[in-house]
């Protein structure tokens, strides 16, 4: 199974076996609570056009938990050190915590980031804000009560609600029980108080703000911080929610096929 040594510590990743000449990469970061397998249809369609990457974060899917505290400038300086391994600049593209790693990424290691992608993300998650403290509370809250397989039930009936999706709810439910309960929560607090908020105006390259209509967070929210950014659009997929790569692929997969194009990355 590939595995690499990157500060120390043993990390999981996934790489397509066609390299396209004259094409920069594009690497994959997952969510919280997730892994590479949750980008299983973006990998099967890009692969076609791009070499691509994807790496579970600490403590995340076949990569283990290490000791101490987790950031999301921690898990930005594993995927900083990844690349550096493999000596490519990527196009990045994240979703939800993904997007938080993505976006540390390019403020700190700039050199290495050709162009992004935001899927259902955000630049701040202030803990004076009510809607963030609720949020981290419950998802602390619930694993330490019910343990990680409710957690996916949980997660699973909110971003899938609708009646037919019931193979992607159990899905979700399946995977997210295999997470530690120590390395989540650690993961969790790594989200509480973050912000790269004051620094978008230093990212300098063409960015797609990607969004579901049904997100956790609005269409305006995306939108105020798409504006601050130097080179950014907005696109937004009807009908989706949060897990919108799960759950309508085609459609992502199209957005962002059109974008990396229409910029000639």
């Amino acid at each position: 199974m590939p595995y690499k040594d990157i500060n120390g510590h043993k990390f999981y990743f996934h790489e397509s076996d066609i390299d396209v000449k004259n094409q920069t990469p594009i690497l994959f970061i997952h969510g919280l609570g997730s892994s590479t397998l949750d980008w299983e249809h973006q990998i099967s369609f890009f692969e076609k056009h791009y070499k691509t990457l994807s790496i579970d974060l600490r403590g995340h899917g076949q990569t283990l938990g290490s000791d101490g505290n987790y950031s999301i400038s921690l898990f930005a300086n594993d995927v900083a050190a990844f690349l550096s391994e493999k000596k490519v600049k990527v196009h990045v593209v994240g979703i939800s915590m993904g997007g938080l790693v993505a976006f540390q990424l390019a403020v700190d290691y700039p050199e290495l980031v050709k162009s992004m992608v935001i899927i259902n993300s955000a630049v701040e998650l202030p803990m004076d804000d009510p809607k963030v403290r609720k949020v981290i509370r419950l998802r602390k809250l619930i694993p330490r009560i019910l343990g990680m397989k409710m957690m996916g039930k949980v997660i699973g009936k909110k971003v899938f609600p609708r009646p037919d999706q019931g193979d992607l709810r159990t899905l979700i439910a399946t995977r997210w029980k295999n997470n530690k309960i120590k390395d989540y929560l650690k993961s969790v607090n790594a989200l509480a108080g973050w912000t790269v908020k004051n620094h978008l105006h230093k990212i300098k390259q063409p960015v797609l703000v990607l969004g579901g209509a049904n997100d956790y967070t609005t269409k305006a929210e995306k939108q105020e911080y798409t504006d601050l950014l130097p080179n950014a659009s907005l696109a937004i997929i009807p009908d989706t929610g949060h897990a919108v790569t799960l759950e309508n692929p085609v459609a992502v997969n199209r957005v962002i096929f059109d974008f990396l194009s229409s910029n000639s990355l």
